[in-house]
């Protein structure tokens, strides 16, 4: 046996590999899920408010990274709907106004009840980076007099009486970079006191842990914090189950679970048969 690994064409190796990863993609496999704390501490930062609190949802990111913050975005949107909450959407990304719309979706479709105007509001983007939330927090309609669509906010119900965002319960930022998560810290959430929690990709996740728990009541990190977070919703609202799009980051969890433990077994394998030969004297 050990001759059979040691002369093993590496193709035949990156074909286990590649079917490794489309078969549990192909088959929708998916593996169970438990939340952890860091996760928890962000879904109850959600759960505990009063249903029907305002909540900024700040979206900073663009297509190259909805892989990873696709399903923790669309999981933040379930939730904060399956609480009534009032949602506005926002972001400092340009090419973020997509991301925007197909997080909108989600209500149109899932959650019919939900009525523009009154219970989401679609901002959507200005330039200027940081500079945006530098005005919002004092003034929202200096640099947002109308919605995405030219609607004047004087004319929407849920935006007529807001001045600023300091009067959200909650932000929700899901960033890919600069400007997002360390930005709305730093100019809205720390000097203001607004409660916050994020969801970033995997190496964005490190520098923000600092964050936590006092500027930030709790992050997201990458797919794996996504597919948990999707675990503690599903747990809350079992009646979500029935709709597959609730489980897409435990479906992309899959893939990996499987691709890793065949990494780790062939690392495992190619050790035992070098400390064989070495043995033998055969390396």
């Amino acid at each position: 046996m050990s001759d059979f690994f040691r002369n093993l064409d590496r193709r035949w190796i990156f074909l286990v590999m590649g079917l490794s990863i489309a078969i549990p993609m192909l088959m929708g496999v998916v593996f169970p899920e438990e939340p952890s704390q860091e996760v928890l501490d962000v879904f109850n930062a959600v759960e505990d408010l009063e249903d029907g609190s305002n909540i900024l949802m700040a979206y900073d990111y663009d297509p190259a990274s909805k892989g990873e913050l696709e399903p923790m975005a669309a999981a933040f949107v379930r939730h904060c709907a399956e609480k009534k909450h009032k949602l506005y959407f926002i972001t400092l990304w340009p090419a973020a106004i997509p991301m925007l719309q197909k997080n909108i979706e989600i209500l149109n479709r899932e959650y019919p009840e939900y009525t523009y105007g009154e219970h989401y509001v679609n901002l959507g983007f200005r330039p200027g980076n940081e500079g945006v939330i530098k005005v919002v927090v004092t003034d929202l309609k200096k640099l947002y007099g109308n919605d995405v669509a030219g609607t004047d906010l004087n004319e929407l119900p849920m935006t007529v009486n807001v001045k600023n965002i300091q009067g959200m319960d909650l932000i929700v930022n899901v960033s890919a970079g600069t400007p997002g998560t360390k930005e709305w810290v730093q100019y809205a959430a720390t000097p203001f006191d607004i409660k916050m929690v994020a969801g970033v990709t995997g190496v964005g996740y490190t520098p923000l842990v600092p964050y936590v728990p006092d500027q930030l009541a709790g992050v997201l990190g990458a797919i794996k914090a996504a597919a948990e977070y999707e675990e503690a919703v599903l747990q809350n609202y079992p009646e979500l189950r029935t709709n597959p799009a609730t489980q897409e980051g435990l479906r992309r969890m899959g893939p990996q679970l499987v691709a890793h433990m065949l990494i780790i077994t062939l690392i495992i394998i190619g050790n035992i048969i070098f400390f064989m030969d070495r043995k033998r004297g055969v390396a």
